[in-house]
């Protein structure tokens, strides 16, 4: 149960002692993971979360400098860091300069701190992450060690994991690297941690052999939670980079096989009753009955073709659109009808975008208009080839709805900007009543599914937009039934909870075509309904949980019921 629980360890006042759950999140640059860690050390802090993290990731090339550090141990200037491929961050740990990079295992643990009488329990957690790295690598065949007076952990041939945190409120921030196979040239550039008698090692020198990231957490996680006192850690793994892990990725093939673009119908694979090899039945709760004849339904699409106006509900062949339209509620779909990203469930069609179009967001405002909408839902294609990611688009339609209908609320579905912060700025000062980025789907099939898509980004995306506006509803959506399971769904309403989502929508994946990846299962309602109340219990304020349910459904109701 965690140190505090049965240990006669004080924890914070305020910090119940939970789970320890495990993420490994893959790639990601500095700046968005150090970000992460602040948004689950919010909620560790702030009651959004019981459970003690374990972020494990590797880096770009990085350094950083800590508290204890003044730049001096960097060995080269500054401004020629861009032509070594790596950046600078200087940071809130302890410490002085370290380098992170592709090759090098990264953990944040953001723990909650046992409480001694005159603080917190600095030292012991230090003590904590070297045993539990000492234990992992004796589990790989290396003798390592602590040595007195020095912080991390050391071999025969120097130093392999470097340790620097920072502990506020009770809980930990930053935490360690464990060099497995980085190229130790980029040591060369700086005295690491100040130290200038030891030389920096890694797994592969001292075991003189490959060794991948993947066999290297798989050892770390189990030591790491006994150190901490747990028995046990709530585990989910995402994809391993090419040659750190074991198996290939689906979407790749998909991609190479043109499932996205327009292509001839023999290559389509061959379904019998609609169904793939191995796919199951279309159940009676998923049948949808298609109406074209109400008046609302033909009222929408004659104003969308008149304005031009792409909406996302015939682009992925959403099964409400009968319903949505004959009520005259869309989704409106900015910035053309071509994505530059390719993902295996979405029947938008990937491509190259046409020029942008700078009238649109007039005609948008028109539409909404004409329908006399309250509320209304804007999303895009992915506009990679865009420096703003098409955020400059996304403001300025907000503020011509708010011009004409000043009383209509705007929810806006975004991309995740490739992790830039400042479209999503544009977008979260255009001030939306609504944030929603989607999730999509597991921590474990992110790669299998979302080509260029992040888990640990789309996390950061979402606290950054609490962090930029914190009136604003933030929402995210997830598809089951592409081969996750009920615990991951339900470990990902926990995540998205501690970095401070407040609505969330799940249902059902349907293939849109026969070129796209196959159904696993249909959901039954009564689990639908389990995701909604076990995101009720979390502290969600509102779960829009069913078989038919997509981003923008019901979107209106969903807010009213989240503000309840």
């Amino acid at each position: 149960m965690g140190l505090g629980s049965g240990t006669g360890v004080t924890l914070p006042e305020g910090h119940e002692a939970g789970r320890v759950r495990v993420r490994w999140l893959g790639r990601l640059p500095y700046a968005e993971a150090w970000d992460l860690q602040k948004a689950f050390w919010e909620g560790r802090v702030g009651g959004r979360s019981s459970d003690d993290y374990l972020l494990l990731l590797e880096h770009p090339p990085t350094y950083t400098v800590g508290r204890n550090g003044d730049g001096s141990n960097l060995l080269i200037p500054e401004d020629e860091l861009a032509s070594l491929g790596a950046e600078i961050h200087h940071v809130d740990r302890g410490g002085d300069i370290t380098y992170h990079g592709p090759g090098q295992l990264v953990g944040y643990p953001i723990f909650a701190v046992p409480k001694l009488p005159n603080g917190f329990d600095m030292v012991g957690h230090l003590r904590r992450i070297e045993e539990a790295l000492i234990a992992a690598l004796a589990g790989l065949g290396v003798e390592a060690w602590a040595e007195s007076g020095l912080t991390g952990v050391w071999t025969e041939q120097g130093k392999i994991g470097a340790i620097g945190v920072r502990i506020s409120r009770g809980v930990s921030m930053h935490g360690f690297s464990l060099n497995v196979e980085p190229d130790l040239d980029y040591f060369t550039k700086i005295i690491p941690c100040g130290i200038t008698d030891r030389s920096v090692t890694s797994l592969r020198e001292v075991l003189g052999r490959p060794i991948s990231l993947e066999e290297v957490v798989e050892a770390v996680i189990p030591h790491f939670a006994r150190a901490f006192g747990h028995e046990e850690a709530e585990v989910q793994l995402g994809a391993f980079a090419r040659g750190a892990g074991r198996e290939p990725f689906a979407v790749d093939a998909m991609v190479a096989a043109g499932v996205f673009s327009a292509q001839n119908g023999s290559d389509v694979p061959i379904a019998i009753r609609g169904l793939l090899t191995d796919e199951p039945e279309r159940p009676a709760w998923m049948r949808v009955k298609a109406d074209i004849s109400s008046d609302g339904y033909r009222k929408m699409r004659k104003l969308m073709r008149g304005k031009e106006l792409n909406t996302v509900c015939e682009e992925a062949g959403c099964p409400n659109i009968y319903e949505c339209w004959s009520q005259g509620t869309g989704t409106l779909m900015l910035l053309g009808d071509k994505c530059t990203r390719a993902c295996a469930f979405c029947d938008v069609q990937t491509g190259r975008p046409g020029d942008v179009d700078t009238e649109e967001p007039e005609r948008a405002a028109e539409a909404v208009a004409a329908m006399g909408l309250k509320y209304t839902v804007l999303t895009s294609v992915n506009r990679d080839d865009l420096d703003d990611g098409g955020a400059g688009i996304f403001a300025e339609t907000i503020n011509r709805i708010r011009e004409l209908m000043p009383d209509c609320d705007v929810e806006i579905l975004i991309p995740d900007f490739k992790g830039d912060p400042e479209p999503l700025e544009t977008v979260m000062f255009a001030k939306p009543a609504v944030l929603n980025h989607n999730t999509e789907t597991v921590l474990r099939l992110q790669r299998e599914v979302r080509t260029a898509a992040n888990y640990g980004r789309s996390l950061t995306l979402l606290a950054r937009a609490k962090w930029i506006n914190p009136s604003c509803t933030v929402k995210s959506g997830l598809i089951v039934g592409m081969g996750e399971t009920e615990e991951e769904i339900l470990s990902t309403l926990v995540d998205l909870r501690a970095v401070g989502v407040d609505l969330v929508t799940i249902g059902q994946y349907l293939r849109p075509t026969p070129r796209h990846r196959r159904v696993h299962r249909y959901v039954h309602p009564d689990e639908f309904a389990r995701y909604a109340a076990e995101g009720a219990q979390l502290g969600l304020s509102h779960v829009e949980s069913g078989p038919l349910v997509r981003s923008s459904y019901h979107a209106r109701e969903a807010l009213e019921a989240a503000q309840q």
